[in-house]
């Protein structure tokens, strides 16, 4: 197991209680630093934290990361992101499974009142997890990352590190008040504790109660999207069934089962609205951080948020080589060349000088000998391809001709004669 050390009082009481139970169970401990450079004392802190690890015979990793002070989030969100993706990467390097942290009941009682102040719901005041895997900030590092001191005052560590004579590291910024929790730290929690003495007990308390609720929240909502789903999206009629409430946590734990950031509440009942209050054949898009949110035939999906379109982007001319597929970077895919029946002459097609291009108007194409000549909108419209996708979808050409259009399929008047088998073209879009 591995331990997150910055050196501070919380953590060095975590060094060493971590390292008496790995030494009485024979577990192998690391001591994982993450060198900030926020600091002009951040070098002598990893030097300490080398050396207390070293002192005790624990495996000692550090890595440094670079914070980015202008975020729109703030400094102290972009330390953190960074902080937990590089303890991920050190889990992975060394197959750690799992990650300890320092965080105690004060932290628990500090982290409440901040969401409390945020307008946060029950998630949010549900405080920190006993023990969770936190992908969203680990990354698929696949562990554990545990809070053992979670039901432990401040005052109970610093009695611990009195007592043994522990030494440890302090951080300056830690008395800034211009960052939220120490402004809370500082001013607020003392007059809270002057009225309310052990309120950060009863804070973590009703942190326990809402992590019930949020479960059952969650339960509600994973039946609730079983009744829903409809393939990779969500049935808009089943969705009306619900109550604004349900349909509303249906729709955050379809966001976070999908590893995207959490929507506001007034966003979130926003696009509600759109998706059930518009008319039948209407193309809804609601844009989200992190992705697009579409209506397409009684169902809503979600998709990875691109780069616009640019309808002027000029054809890329090339001579098939034999090869079973060709990457083309600027149109974000790969065509792949593969043999069916009926298919084009695989001879015929490599003298042919072709040109991959975006849809314009006009084109169509005959799908088989005993179909029509239909346009390409008719065609997307009985494939059921979403109007969104159309526009990133290609053509192969040949001068004027048509020979293959992506979602779609071959012009059959290309065919070797006879429905001979020969060379099918296919599109995948790059992930």
């Amino acid at each position: 197991m591995a331990i997150a050390y910055s050196g501070g009082l919380d953590s060095t009481v975590l060094l060493h209680l971590a390292h008496a139970y790995a030494s009485k169970h024979e577990i192998v401990l690391h001591a994982f630093h993450i060198h900030h450079g926020l600091s002009e004392h951040a070098d002598a802190w990893l030097a300490h934290c080398r050396t207390k690890a070293a002192a005790l015979g624990v495996a000692f990793d550090s890595r440094y990361i670079t914070v980015a002070t202008d975020s729109q989030d703030g400094i102290e969100s972009s330390a953190r992101f960074g902080r937990y993706a590089a303890l991920g990467a050190l889990c992975r390097e060394h197959a750690v499974p799992l990650l300890l942290t320092g965080h105690h009941q004060d932290d628990q009682a500090e982290t409440v009142l901040l969401q409390l102040l945020r307008g946060s719901g029950v998630a949010g005041l549900s405080g920190m997890d006993q023990y969770n895997h936190a992908p969203d900030l680990l990354g698929d590092a696949g562990c554990l990352m545990a809070r053992p001191l979670l039901s432990l005052s401040r005052s109970t560590l610093q009695e611990f590190v009195k007592e043994h004579a522990l030494d440890h590291v302090d951080d300056p910024s830690n008395l800034d008040p211009r960052y939220a929790r120490n402004a809370l730290r500082h001013s607020v929690m003392p007059m809270f504790e002057a009225a309310f003495p052990g309120f950060a007990e009863r804070f973590a308390r009703s942190a326990r109660h809402a992590q019930s609720a949020q479960q059952l929240l969650v339960d509600l909502a994973r039946q609730d999207l079983a009744q829903c789903a409809d393939g990779e999206g969500i049935a808009v009629d089943r969705l009306r069934l619900l109550s604004v409430a349900r349909c509303e946590n249906l729709l955050r734990y379809w966001f976070g089962s999908r590893g995207m950031r959490m929507p506001s509440a007034a966003w979130l009942h926003e696009m509600r609205e759109q998706v059930l209050e518009a008319k039948a054949d209407a193309q809804i898009l609601v844009g989200h951080a992190d992705c697009d949110i579409h209506r397409h035939r009684n169902r809503l999906l979600m998709t990875a948020r691109s780069a616009p379109v640019d309808p002027e982007q000029a054809p890329h001319f090339f001579v098939w080589d034999a090869t079973p597929a060709m990457h083309f970077a600027d149109f974000g895919g790969t065509l792949h060349f593969e043999n069916g029946q009926p298919g084009a002459d695989a001879d015929w097609l490599r003298q042919q000088k072709l040109a991959l291009q975006l849809r314009s108007g006009g084109w169509r194409l005959k799908l088989a000998p005993n179909r029509h000549t239909r346009s390409l909108k008719y065609h997307y419209q009985a494939a059921d391809v979403p109007a969104w996708e159309r526009p990133r979808l290609p053509l192969v050409t040949l001068g004027t001709q048509l020979l293959f259009a992506a979602g779609i399929g071959m012009d059959c008047q290309h065919f070797a004669a006879d429905g001979k088998a020969g060379i099918v073209l296919r599109w995948q879009p790059d992930l």
